[in-house]
């Protein structure tokens, strides 16, 4: 079906809806020339920037470190996975723009405030230990969120996804190694690690979003098919995931409560600080402004060469133009 919500015959808004409700159900894709709910097409464009704002922010807390990182290897990693990033955001800007929106307008609503990012990278990071716990806790959290993606009902976010993922798992194996590599090192690097993690496991858990119960959004994008598992599921299996790995590595995870609980078949584990979250989402986290300010200043310097590339493109279009009609 190719048939755009503005193109709707008079009357013909339930029969599209029941065809979008009957391919949702069925697990089909829904493509960017298919009939959609405006609600539908909203949702995708709010969780689609925001985690492409997430991946161009998320660039800074490792990018801190590339100058300072101890080997020309450690150096040419932390290079490598940035510029990953980087991919990343622009691959969801990509699929945020086949909803008929401009990552130009996109980037305006993030410097302004309009729009948000994950709750994570608003956070510092302190030490070299963070790249890597970053990796491992951060990335790890990441690819529990997102591998889901790639069954989402909308097919250029579930396409994005299948590269995203791949190389999020890369940057977590990445992370994990070097975390590896400082606790077998000096009992000042164990510490660091230590310290490292202690700071970054409640906000990973946050990364998840809300409690169920406190969702708003959670029950509709499963319905759409654009959530494949709730904000609990999802926080629960990557606890589960990480404890053992948190074991091999020999660091402790800073939850008392963290326990098996041999009768679920899990990990019962603590509450993470909700009130904590709401005010780093609200824009009051440790580094939020600075972040913020920082893609702006980027933003405005990279002006010339939007314009340079848009002159260069009308340029080439205009040429081809005139050699067509020839």
């Amino acid at each position: 079906m190719s048939t755009t919500a503005q193109e709707a015959p008079p009357g013909a808004d339930e029969a599209l809806q029941a065809e979008f409700d009957a391919r949702i159900a069925a697990n089909q894709r829904i493509e960017p020339r298919d009939w959609m709910p405006e609600a539908y097409r909203r949702t995708l464009i709010r969780q689609i920037s925001q985690h492409a704002h997430s991946e161009i922010i998320g660039m800074q807390p490792e990018g801190d470190w590339i100058a300072t990182a101890p080997s020309l290897r450690r150096k040419a990693i932390l290079l490598a996975k940035v510029q990953d990033e980087a991919g990343h955001g622009l691959y969801l800007y990509a699929a945020a723009e086949t909803l008929g929106v401009d990552r130009g307008d996109l980037t305006e609503r993030l410097i302004e405030g309009r729009q948000k990012y994950s709750s994570i990278f608003n956070y510092p990071s302190l030490s070299y230990a963070d790249v890597g716990v970053i990796g491992w806790l951060v990335d790890g959290a990441a690819i529990c969120n997102q591998v889901p993606l790639c069954r989402t009902s909308f097919g250029p976010y579930a396409r994005a996804m299948v590269r995203i993922c791949k190389e999020e798992s890369f940057h977590q194996r990445q992370g994990y190694e070097l975390l590896m590599r400082m606790m077998e090192g000096t009992e000042g690097q164990r510490k660091m690690v230590q310290d490292a993690v202690d700071r970054w496991w409640w906000p990973s858990l946050m990364m998840f979003g809300p409690p169920d119960a406190d969702s708003p959004n959670t029950r509709q994008s499963m319905t759409w098919g654009i959530k494949i598992d709730t904000n609990d599921d999802l926080r629960q299996k990557f606890v589960d995931m990480t404890v053992p790995q948190a074991e091999k590595l020999g660091v402790t995870l800073p939850d008392p409560e963290l326990v098996w609980n041999a009768e679920r078949g899990q990990h019962d584990f603590g509450e993470p600080d909700w009130n904590e979250l709401k005010q780093v989402i609200s824009g009051a986290g440790p580094k939020n402004a600075e972040r913020v300010t920082r893609r702006r200043a980027a933003h405005e310097k990279g002006a010339w060469v939007r314009e340079a590339a848009t002159a260069y493109a009308e340029k080439q279009q205009k040429k081809s133009a005139q050699e067509a009609a020839a």
